[in-house]
């Protein structure tokens, strides 16, 4: 009994390695902060990205339109070759980014307009005839809300198709349209009154993005946070509306060299080109008439009009 007693008085009397259990626990609490603190900032770099290549031109197929393969290539492109961004919740490392997915939302915008059109006036015999079926499915499809993830607790547990799954459908039921149209199984109607309904959507929508520049340039501060996601809202929609002109102009060449339209033509490229290649450090909407800050806003504004005004001046060419 002495022998055992004295054996753990012995072994309570041994150090206890609390000390190190106490630096281990700082140290994992220091190097979990640490790459917290990290994770966001990485990542965002890792995925931020504006694709405003002005010379993206997918191939198309023969006989097929050039207008479709271009926003067959743009959603892929969106949404496979670049992570869809709006749709991230908050613990992807690429949630707090703004500039890309308003980007990626402006293209969006662009793509769905001219998809609508396609859908109920150029792919289709005149306006009495049947709708494409894969067009009304391209259609649906590019409407859905582009901020959903596979999972939202707050509505339900099942797992939903997000907004980039839906997109690629669309430019699968788009892919099929083409290859269709590429061998005489569909319907392109290239006269120039489908040419000019389309050019009329383009300026409705890009007068709205007009409207909404015209109201951030009075409403929001010169470093206003929200200044940069309307300038990058705007900056993608151009860039999808500057894509799906120069896909037009190929898609219509007759129409175009029958109403001596290739000067006005290539001025509007031009004016979306501007517009499109915008890239300021900062995106600052100062007064337009300030002397120290720019207002990057206004710039845009300026390019934005003037392309609408251009294609205003193709329409009335189209109606003579």
């Amino acid at each position: 009994m002495l022998d055992r007693l004295s054996l753990g008085e012995r072994l309570r009397a041994l150090p206890r390695p609390e000390g190190r259990v106490t630096r281990l626990t700082v140290g994992a609490l220091i190097t979990a902060a640490i790459v917290a603190l990290l994770y966001y900032p990485i990542g965002m770099v890792l995925v931020h990205r504006i694709d405003d290549d002005i010379a993206f031109s997918p191939q198309t197929p023969s006989g097929g339109s050039h207008a479709v393969a271009v926003t067959v290539r743009l959603i892929e492109r969106e949404t496979i070759d670049n992570r869809w961004t709006p749709m991230d919740p908050f613990f992807m490392p690429s949630a707090p980014l703004d500039n890309m997915p308003n980007f990626q939302i402006g293209i969006r915008d662009a793509l769905s307009r001219f998809t609508i059109e396609l859908t109920d006036q150029i792919g289709r015999v005149r306006g009495s005839s049947a709708a494409d079926e894969d067009l009304e499915l391209a259609t649906g499809y590019l409407r859905y809300a582009p901020d959903i993830w596979d999972v939202d607790l707050t509505e339900s547990v099942v797992p939903r198709p997000s907004s980039a799954d839906q997109y690629r459908n669309a430019a699968e039921s788009l892919a099929r349209y083409n290859r269709r149209l590429s061998e005489g199984n569909a319907v392109f109607e290239r006269r120039a009154d489908n040419l000019l309904g389309t050019l009329e959507r383009f300026t409705a929508d890009i007068g709205s993005a007009s409207a909404v520049l015209d109201g951030s340039i009075t409403d929001l501060s010169s470093f206003s946070i929200y200044a940069d996601d309307r300038f990058y809202h705007t900056k993608g929609r151009l860039y999808g509306y500057l894509m799906l002109m120069r896909a037009l102009q190929a898609d219509f060449t007759n129409v175009i060299a029958e109403k001596q339209l290739g000067a006005l033509w290539a001025q509007t490229l031009e004016s979306l080109e501007q517009a499109a290649s915008m890239d300021p450090l900062v995106v600052v909407n100062g007064a337009p008439d300030g002397t120290i800050l720019p207002s990057h806003l206004a710039a845009q504004g300026f390019y934005l009009l003037r392309a609408r005004t251009q294609i205003k001046e193709i329409i009335n060419v189209l109606l003579k």
